[in-house]
């Protein structure tokens, strides 16, 4: 997958791949959802109305000049009406996401919206939300209120639309795109902590802190080499974010790999680039606590290097938010992994710490890992370690694949977990430590 570069993909392949990765996510459907792009000129590049959007090419893209004038094989998309509103009432929004995914969706049929502070990172990235009440999809009239919606409160971009779906706006296509999958993956966390009990979100005063202690500062060095076995594992990593972006594992707007180099140096993904857009140049050497000159590291590299310092069996770690692991992590449920013999054997008994301990107390993770090979920490993240990056990977898909039967179970019945007898059984026929 190409890097989105705004300033050298022309509009319609950029509103190509990017409708393509949503309705691979699974948050729209062949005949739902649109996008637009309004370039220098003030023409409007937008999809169609009518045709397949998992087959999309860039030739199906429509432009519609500012004089009105539509160029392209086939009509505009009907909701190009409000698209047009809401250009009109931004001038500095370049780009516009509409869809419907689910739980956006069950969102604005129950008329409320999702609370960002779920997690640390969605409030500063999808910000206030809007809520515009229904009309006839296409019309005149719906666009009008959703216009409404942006002129009255100039800090929205984005709004849910009353037994519709969701609308955002964007600097670019990518700005608007992450608002959107960051804004879905929130409602995802907040229903499935529901099932599980009550969500806990986080205040205003714990977001800001745990923005003002996360490190910024790295001592540097220069002239890295990038030898072939170093060269392969920044293959390795790049090849391994993209597949737990295509699992629904990793957003675009959170997730970390890292992987042991040598002895205590390692390399990790760099904060501010789109998960799906990772490539090889992105990745940033860490060697002798110090970092690759011109670079910026993960935001939790202190983390990571703790970890690599203190548990030389962990050659790999996963930092990210796959929403039904999420769903134990705002929740406060207990994450019983005793559910079928693969997922204990492969996680153990996962401990759940509290939101902020991984800059108050890197220690209690780190040795929290020296038992376990994977830690939920509250309102923020799962960490999953492993030998070599396969195994951290497979382990998080086991772990979520464990949350996702564990939130369905809710609905049919008791859990019945593995007993302490059978668990013992399985510590010795498998030779768990």
């Amino acid at each position: 997958m190409k890097q989105l570069d705004t300033k050298l993909m022309h509009p319609a392949e950029q509103i190509r791949v990017v409708i393509s990765r949503i309705y691979r996510s699974g948050m729209t459907t062949t005949s739902g959802g649109n996008i637009s792009i309004r370039d220098e000129n003030g023409d409007i590049w937008i999809t169609p109305g009518s045709v397949d959007k998992g087959s999309l090419t860039a030739r199906d893209i429509v432009c519609v000049r500012a004089d009105g004038a539509v160029v392209g094989p086939h009509k505009p998309s009907s909701e190009y009406p409000f698209h047009k509103a809401i250009y009109e009432i931004r001038p500095h929004a370049t780009a516009i996401i509409h869809a419907h995914p689910p739980a956006l969706v069950s969102f604005s049929i129950t008329k409320q919206i999702p609370n960002t502070n779920i997690i640390p990172q969605a409030k500063n990235i999808c910000g206030t939300i809007g809520f515009a009440p229904y009309d006839v999809p296409g019309s005149e009239n719906l666009g009008r209120k959703i216009a409404s919606e942006f002129r009255q409160h100039a800090e929205y971009s984005a709004v849910i639309m009353e037994n519709h779906g969701v609308v955002l706006c964007g600097e670019d296509l990518m700005d608007a795109y992450q608002r959107f999958e960051t804004l879905e993956f929130c409602a995802r966390t907040l229903i499935n902590a529901r099932i599980l009990g009550e969500p806990t979100c986080l205040t205003d005063a714990q977001i800001e802190q745990h923005e003002r202690s996360l490190p910024v500062d790295f001592p540097v060095f220069m002239n890295a080499s990038c030898p072939p076995d170093e060269r392969a594992i920044r293959a390795d990593i790049v090849a391994i974010v993209r597949r737990a972006c295509d699992q629904g594992l990793m957003i675009s707007s959170y997730g970390t790999v890292s992987v042991r180099w040598r002895d205590h140096d390692f390399l990790i993904t760099p904060p501010g680039v789109p998960r799906w857009d990772i490539e090889l140049r992105h990745i940033v050497q860490v060697k002798h606590g110090m970092v690759e000159a011109g670079k910026v590291p993960s935001r939790s590299v202190a983390l990571h290097q703790a970890i690599y310092r203190s548990n030389p069996r962990i050659h790999a770690i996963i930092l990210t938010q796959p929403p039904h692991l999420m769903g134990f992590c705002t929740s406060g449920t207990k994450f019983n992994v005793r559910t079928i013999p693969e997922s204990w054997i492969l996680l153990k008994d996962v401990p759940t710490v509290r939101f902020g301990m991984q800059y108050e107390n890197t220690q209690h993770i780190v040795d929290a890992l020296k038992n376990v090979p994977a830690v939920l920490l509250a309102n923020d993240s799962v960490v999953v370690t492993g030998d070599s990056l396969l195994q951290a990977f497979d382990r998080l898909e086991v772990a979520e694949f464990s949350a996702k039967s564990l939130i369905m179970a809710h609905s049919i019945g008791s859990l019945s977990p593995i007993s302490d007898e059978e668990v013992e059984d399985l510590r010795v026929a498998f030779h768990v430590e």
